[in-house]
Formats: C-alpha cells, sequence, structure tokens
C-alpha cells in the first residue's frame, strides 16, 4: 500500500504504524531502532513484540523516512502500513522504544491476524456497508475514546481496555447476533490495528462475515469528504494533539494529564476540573493525596517550561498497545 500523506504541509510529521509479522528475536531489535531515532531526533513511541511492530513516532519529513527505511528492512515489514498525519508542534516529548507480549493486547491465545482477519474494506466504500440496516456496526475503542466522536449506527462496548472486549462480545453475542444466520458485523478502530484482532477473534469465535474499515478511522478522514461523512465528533490520537477532526486537522480536545483522559471546553468549565490534577471523569476516582500530588506535579512543569526546560514529569502516557 503507498504511502499517502496529509494535503497540509506540516512543521512536525506524525507517522502511525503497524506490523504483523514473526520476529525471532524482537528484543535485538529495540537498541538499533532506538538509536534511528534518536539520531534523527524522532520522538513517540514504538512497541515490539514476537508477533510485530506498533506505534507512532513524529519529527521531520527527512527523519521520519529514516526511521521508516530502518523499519521497512526488517524481516517481513516491507509492507508496513503506515498512516502519515500533521502536527504544529512536536507531540511527544521523548522516544520510547518498549518490549511488550503484544502489540496491542487482547490477552486471547491463538489470534494470529496474518492467517485470519476479517474482509478489509476501503473508506470510498465504507458508508454503504455500515449505512446498510442488516450490518451491525461495532466500535471497537475503548469507552473515553468512543465518547469524542464515532460512526452513526456504532455500538459502544463500553470497554475501559481492549482486554475487556472479547468478554463484552461473548456476554453480548445472542443480544447482538441473534441465534439464527449471524448478520454482517462491520468493524472500526483509530488505524486498524485493533480491528486486525478483534475481526480475527470473531472469526475464530464463528462469526462468518466480518468486515473492518482498512487504514482506520484515520484514513477515512484523510480520505472521505466531511460532506460525504458518517463520523460524527472528533477522533482521539495518543498523543498531545489529543483528537482529529476530518482533513486530520487537529481537534477541539484538551488532555487531563491525571487521567489521560479527553477534556472538552464543558470539561474545563466544571468545578471538578483543575488543569494538571483532575476533570469531572477522574476527580471520584482519585483521593485528595493523589490531586495534591498531581498539583505539586503541575507546580513543577510550570517552574520548568518558564525556565525553557522540559520537566522528567512531563511524558504522554502513550496507548499504543491499546490502540
Amino acid at each position: 500500500m503507498p504511502d499517502t500523506e496529509s494535503s497540509a504541509a506540516p512543521s512536525v510529521r506524525v507517522a502511525a504504524l503497524y506490523r504483523f509479522t514473526r520476529f525471532a528475536n524482537h528484543t535485538a531489535l529495540r537498541e538499533p531502532l532506538l538509536a534511528i531515532c534518536k539520531a534523527n531526533d524522532i520522538r513517540g513511541t514504538l512497541l515490539l513484540a514476537s508477533e510485530g511492530i506498533n506505534g507512532t513516532i513524529a519529527g521531520s519529513p527527512e527523519g521520519i523516512d529514516a526511521v521508516l527505511a530502518h523499519i521497512r528492512a526488517l524481516p517481513d515489514c516491507a509492507d508496513v502500513d503506515v498512516k502519515f498525519s500533521a502536527a504544529s508542534s512536536m507531540p511527544f516529548h521523548r522516544m520510547k522504544v518498549r518490549l511488550k507480549r503484544e502489540i496491542v493486547t487482547m490477552g486471547q491465545p491463538g489470534i494470529d491476524p496474518r492467517y485470519t482477519v476479517g474482509t478489509y474494506v476501503d473508506p470510498a466504500e465504507w458508508n454503504d456497508l455500515i449505512a446498510d440496516p442488516e450490518t451491525i456496526v461495532i466500535d471497537t475503542r475503548n469507552d473515553y475514546e468512543v465518547a469524542v466522536g464515532t460512526f452513526e449506527r456504532a455500538i459502544d462496548p463500553k470497554t475501559a481496555t481492549f482486554r475487556d472486549f472479547p468478554d463484552w462480545f461473548r456476554a453480548q453475542r445472542v443480544r447482538l447476533l441473534g441465534e439464527g444466520k449471524a448478520p454482517k458485523v462491520a468493524m472500526f478502530c483509530t488505524g486498524g490495528i485493533r480491528c486486525e484482532k478483534s475481526t480475527a477473534f470473531l472469526k475464530q469465535e464463528g462469526v462468518e462475515e466480518v468486515f473492518h474499515l482498512k487504514g482506520g478511522i484515520l484514513k477515512y478522514l484523510e480520505t472521505v469528504p466531511e460532506e460525504e461523512s458518517l463520523w460524527r465528533g472528533e477522533c482521539f490520537v495518543f498523543d498531545q494533539r489529543v483528537t482529529v477532526g476530518h482533513g486530520l486537522a487537529e481537534g477541539s480536545y484538551g488532555l487531563c494529564h491525571a487521567c489521560r483522559r479527553p477534556v472538552s471546553d464543558a470539561d474545563r468549565a466544571s468545578p471538578l476540573f483543575e488543569e494538571g490534577v483532575s476533570c469531572p471523569a477522574c476527580h471520584a476516582e482519585r483521593t485528595d493525596a493523589q490531586r495534591e500530588s498531581y498539583r505539586e506535579r503541575q507546580r513543577q512543569e510550570l517552574r520548568a517550561a518558564r525556565q525553557g526546560l522540559t520537566h522528567v514529569g512531563a511524558v504522554f502516557a502513550d496507548g499504543h498497545d491499546d490502540k
């Protein structure tokens, strides 16, 4: 699949990528990959597991090209899936290459999207599929992501993590699909990787007609004109842009630095919102002692910013293993 860039001319280029493959020794790949990222002043998070590579990185176009050339030279990674977008400023504070058990955590043994996966649907054909009343449309993302935007008719599983999806589906299967011949099931996620596993999971569970949006929401928002779109709202992304909209333009949401959930203008107006400390979604989840700790961290970050420094605590909690 050819790599296509957002029509905007970004000061910072963002590349979201993944590839399911089998690395014989993924741990040996970490240091060379980290070294080339640092040599090219690239920041973000990349995950390596025996099942492949996943992540989002940002930097200059030349630096991104150099890192992608390195990744494409890895075993069976010449066709790594990459989606480009733009950021007005660097959306990450540092570069991390992490070793994981899975590049997207589902926790289900025997799932291998290289061999069993749903039918890919191009963004240009997605509207017809999900507008069909005989199609069940499922958003495979987490609850806080769905809250800021989703497709018309999409079912929200209200899961806290992708690991919860299999249990949710098994519990809801009869209600969703009935007991006769199952309807078509169309699923989608941010960049496509969660759907690789969720469609493989449904196929393993015996569901025959399973489809997923090729390239994910990001490719849909990039390529489908807004006037034809069935997307409503914005799309949460796992970097400091927080959300993007049609054309992959940066969105309107901020980020709660206590819980890493998106916050809207209405959230910011709430008495439960305190910059760097709490938001309406997490205020009841934290103790007074935790909030005081967050206040101290916020004070230190503001002090560092005034001095032109990056505080060590100012690191985005990247969620690529759950994307």
